[in-house]
């Protein structure tokens, strides 16, 4: 029987599509690098293609029964990695937008004592209340209000569909509105 090392690609991946983890860790060892100099050649960061190359192959291993690689492995895992570069990038892209926003809203406002004391105080309802919904809805919408996932890597990684993510961040935020606008009403005009 031949080593791994000595396998081609087309046999790796028939292997690791049976679910055989040394299949999987040759691979890994075979492309990590590569993927790793790709993602940082765009991201000129090396903690974020770090991460980017790690979550990959954690959900290329998750998801091996679906994976369904029509060319090349190679071609697989860096067009792959493309996308999950520009993904990280339009969310850095949102999130830069987001903190300038923020910063040009309070340079406009007086940051006085009693605002900042409201602002305290619902963001402390706010994390109340998310405290009360469902543990799985609490997680998706968690996912993607503070760590900025997408419905279709919170579905991937919790291994539900993204119609189902969905449905929980729309319970959440339904749950939410009423009561947060319930305590807005009776705080902020009182």
């Amino acid at each position: 029987m031949k080593k791994l090392c000595d396998l081609p690609d087309n046999e790796l991946v028939e292997l690791f599509g049976q679910g055989d983890i040394t299949a999987f860790e040759e691979i890994y060892n075979r492309y990590w690098l590569d993927l790793y100099a790709a993602a940082y050649k765009r991201l000129k960061e090396r903690e974020p293609a770090k991460e980017i190359v790690q979550d990959f192959f954690t959900s290329f291993w998750i998801n091996r029964t679906q994976v369904k690689i029509q060319s090349s492995l190679q071609g697989y895992l860096f067009t792959s990695i493309r996308y999950l570069v520009l993904n990280y990038k339009r969310a850095e892209a949102v999130r830069n937008t987001y903190n300038e926003l923020l910063l040009l809203v309070n340079d406009r406002f007086d940051n006085s004592t009693e605002e900042n004391f409201r602002y305290k105080e619902l963001k402390e309802r706010v994390d109340m209340e998310v405290n009360q919904l469902p543990t799985k809805c609490r997680f998706v919408f968690e996912l993607s209000r503070n760590q900025y996932k997408t419905n279709k890597e919170i579905a991937r990684l919790l291994g539900i569909s993204e119609k189902t993510v969905e449905n929980h961040l729309t319970k959440a935020l339904r749950y939410l509105r009423v009561n947060i606008n319930v305590f807005f009403l009776f705080f902020f005009l009182w």
